[in-house]
């Protein structure tokens, strides 16, 4: 994946999943050190990625480390996995994959201790709809970040949250990611809107940080609005918005 210098502000994304090759990522925290836009973005991204491994996680129970300390002198250990040569792999399925890594390993970690039980056929099938579910999202997240006419806007909601939009008219498709977003509160939850010649459109709920993708037609609008809303959503907004900010050129 090779990418001019005019694009370092593109790369806030693939740094953080970890899609860059060794000189890419050199190249990049050098220019992280005199670009503030960027350091936020890298950051939210990292965050989000974090969130979304965290929710494939599984805490194993108490009862499950006796049975798997017992067993653990009779596994046999696993060769080391060598790479296997091959041509360098597209920079949007490395990303994916690089992402989809991010979001399993702390479901992988918690399986660890509690091996006998997690297997067990309701909790595999469990963790294994779990998987299924971010890897949608994973997918639909990354195709927008790795579109390479992805665009990206910054903002700062009215409680303080920080707030991106990244958009791709190649993907048709828009996401959103919150950081430092205060929880809305019982029965309440952040709504997001799509404003459409002064008409806000829903497009999708979040009620903390995280990244996701909105809902919608983005071509059709000039605005992603916030607005907090009783839990389920509404039909149109209730209260003032919280933000209001252009969709990225």
């Amino acid at each position: 994946m090779k990418h001019h210098a005019t694009d370092a502000h593109a790369l806030a994304a693939a740094y953080a999943l970890g899609a860059l090759d060794a000189g890419e990522r050199a190249e990049f925290e050098d220019h992280l050190r005199t670009c503030e836009a960027c350091r936020q973005e890298t950051a939210e991204f990292e965050a989000t990625a974090a969130r979304l491994a965290a929710a494939v996680a599984q805490v194993p129970p108490a009862s499950a480390k006796a049975p798997v300390m017992a067993a653990i002198d009779g596994v046999r250990q696993l060769p080391p996995r060598l790479p296997a040569p091959a041509s360098a792999p597209a920079f949007g399925g490395l990303l994916r994959r690089r992402a989809l890594s991010l979001a399993l390993a702390a479901g992988v970690a918690a399986a660890a201790l509690g091996g006998v039980t997690v297997w067990q056929t309701q909790h595999a099938q469990d963790l294994e709809q779990q998987a299924r579910q971010v890897q949608r999202q994973l997918d639909a997240v990354s195709a927008v970040l790795a579109s390479p006419d992805a665009r990206t806007v910054h903002g700062r909601a009215t409680n303080g949250a920080l707030t991106s939009v990244v958009s791709s008219e190649r993907q048709n498709a828009a996401v959103f990611t919150a950081a430092h977003l205060p929880a809305p509160g019982t029965g309440k939850t952040y709504q997001l809107w799509l404003d459409r010649d002064g008409t806000m459109i829903p497009a999708g709920l979040i009620d903390h940080d995280g990244t996701v993708v909105l809902a919608g037609d983005p071509a059709e609008a000039s605005a992603v609005g916030l607005t907090l809303e009783p839990a389920g959503g509404s039909a149109r907004p209730t209260s003032a918005p919280l933000l209001l900010m252009a969709l990225p050129a």
